[in-house]
């Protein structure tokens, strides 16, 4: 006898066979136990899922001579011959060669014939989503109203191009894509009752290598068994698949987080001489990247998956999640980008280049010092080797920023100056500089105001200045200590705070130190509290005004009128009524 493929052999023969369609499954276990059976069925679902084998266990199960179960028997003549494709009351109709309305309308011409031998004439048509227009149209009052002794068992992959007129009249399954444990338990049970053997791995790999499809699952082991000489190996599988060795990604990796950019190169040389598909390495090195991150967040979720390794925990404790997060952007970014590349290994070698170049400014980190939240330290790179890039440039200095125009501003997105301290306010803010000196001024509210508002900063660091309320000054060290409220920790970093300091020591005429807490509670208010409080004290005079005015007054008395006090717009005159 000749060899049957395995997806054929181990095609299931009853709803209990069918693996990773639960929801369908029991539907349709229901409708038949209950004698429920819609007359119009439509499957649809990505290849290789189960939509012809359910079709035709549904067929078997309405037409199984010890009558209507929730699963066939198998066994009476009906079911073996829907099994051997020979039940004549199955009508299977592949679509995408019968695609003419003469076809349609020869095939309706029987539909009112009753059935041979079975309690059902079914008509199982694949791919329906071929017809033609005119097709679907002549089938259409059929599939809505069929004789008794019919039932429709319609197959897609791409329900979206059905009438709707079409998908009203079924009821509709969607078969989901199966998940790679789900085709790797599938497996392991098919190579058992074969007799061969296998590893985990291998069939860890194909599970992975198939996409959701059993179908395709199944053809690629018997590619791999005949390629492995009956046996399904981890080694074997990747060879087959051109696919990256397990000890090159862990080389690659572990090269990455010591910085090592020459065993980088050789190892993509060493798997440039294979013809690897590229595609599928860093699909390896993107999924080993994702469990790293995930174990730093939820260590079981890694232990449940079965993907907790000896590299996994490395590069979880070796790197920081910033670093982890990147590397996969950058991974992402280079697979998307690799048909561009002169040749694949080039863009591979560049991918992890990138990956090696770059990572987040650390001055720049929001997880920086006096934010209030704990941050992993980045690992030490060995003694000679060196970033040689940042994902993002240095802030200049606020002597270079005089020079060159800042970037939200270039963008349009930064915040005028603004204008903290009425007229009145400014004059006694000078009046206790000039009295208190301008040291001890600046441990007040108003004197702090004043120095913002005469520095002159601009973007993030005018959003830190205005933010900080002054706490004390110490005038034998010449040291200002300020608040900086928890959740605005963000804002924070080494270079703006410098940026501060040099503007603290030209203001004041020496070196001021500015000491920056997020826990101490400060009393006086911030700059941009008292911009906020100096605009609502206005708009509230401004309202007041308004109320008091007699025309406004007649106005409101005339029409029934209400003033809005959030409409008030302080120096314009603007009466809205409701």
């Amino acid at each position: 006898m000749s060899y049957q493929a395995l997806a054929r052999k181990w095609r299931p023969k009853r709803f209990a066979d069918v693996v990773g369609q639960a929801h369908v499954v029991n539907a349709l276990r229901n409708a038949l136990e209950q004698d429920r059976v819609h007359h119009a069925f439509l499957f649809s679902g990505t290849r290789g899922v189960g939509k012809t084998t359910l079709a035709r266990v549904l067929a078997k199960a309405l037409n199984c001579e010890r009558g209507l179960a929730a699963e066939p028997c198998g066994e009476c003549g009906t079911c073996q011959s829907v099994d051997e494709g020979r039940f004549i009351d199955l009508i299977e109709i592949d679509a995408a060669s019968r695609t003419r309305v003469d076809d349609t309308r020869e095939i309706l011409d029987n539909v009112q014939y009753a059935a041979t031998m079975g309690r059902y004439k079914i008509y199982l048509i694949d791919e329906v989503h071929m017809l033609s227009g005119h097709s679907f149209n002549a089938l259409l009052k059929t599939l809505e109203e069929p004789p008794s002794h019919v039932k429709f068992l319609l197959a897609t992959t791409d329900p979206q191009k059905l009438p709707a007129t079409i998908l009203s009249r079924c009821l509709q399954f969607n078969l989901r894509a199966l998940a790679p444990s789900e085709i790797a338990d599938q497996l392991g049970r098919i190579i058992e009752a074969e007799g061969l053997s296998a590893d985990d791995a291998g069939l860890q790999i194909l599970a992975r290598a198939a996409s959701g499809s059993m179908r395709d699952a199944l053809s690629l082991m018997d590619q791999s068994i005949a390629f492995g000489k009956g046996d399904v190996l981890g080694e074997n599988v990747r060879e087959m698949l051109g696919m990256i060795e397990s000890h090159h990604v862990d080389a690659l990796l572990r090269a990455l987080v010591n910085h090592e950019a020459e065993a980088l190169v050789q190892i993509t040389a060493q798997m440039s001489e294979r013809s690897l598909d590229y595609v599928t390495a860093l699909d390896e090195l993107l999924m080993v990247l994702h469990n790293a991150s995930l174990y730093q967040v939820a260590p079981k979720a890694v232990a449940a998956k079965q993907e907790e390794s000896e590299l996994v925990n490395f590069l979880a404790s070796s790197l920081t999640p910033e670093d982890i997060q990147l590397y996969y952007q950058i991974g992402l970014h280079g697979k998307r980008d690799l048909p561009l590349a002169p040749d694949a290994a080039s863009g591979f070698e560049m991918t992890l280049l990138r990956m090696l170049s770059f990572r987040p400014d650390e001055e720049d980190s929001p997880a920086q010092e006096g934010n209030g939240r704990p941050t992993t330290p980045a690992p030490k790179a060995p003694s000679g080797a060196q970033r040689p890039g940042s994902l993002r440039p240095k802030i200049p200095s606020a002597k270079a920023q005089d020079k060159t125009p800042d970037p939200l501003e270039r963008n349009g997105l930064a915040q005028p100056q603004a204008k903290m301290l009425e007229p009145k306010e400014k004059a006694r803010a000078s009046a206790t500089t000039d009295t208190v000196g301008a040291h001890d001024a600046l441990g007040t509210a108003k004197g702090w105001a004043a120095f913002v508002e005469q520095a002159g900063f601009k973007g993030l660091a005018l959003e830190l200045a205005m933010n900080l309320a002054p706490v004390s000054y110490d005038g034998a060290s010449r040291a200002l200590s300020v608040s900086l409220a928890a959740s605005l920790g963000s804002l924070h970093n080494k270079a703006r705070q410098a940026e501060i300091e040099t503007a603290l020591t030209g203001y004041c005429k020496e070196t001021v130190v500015l000491i920056l807490t997020t826990d101490q509670e400060a009393t006086a208010e911030t700059p941009s509290e008292v911009k906020a409080r100096l605009e609502k004290e206005e708009k509230e005079r401004a309202y007041r005004d308004l109320m008091a005015d007699p025309d406004v007054q007649d106005l409101l008395s005339a029409f029934d009128a209400t003033l809005i006090p959030e409409s008030v717009t302080p120096g314009k005159l603007q009466r809205k009524s409701e």
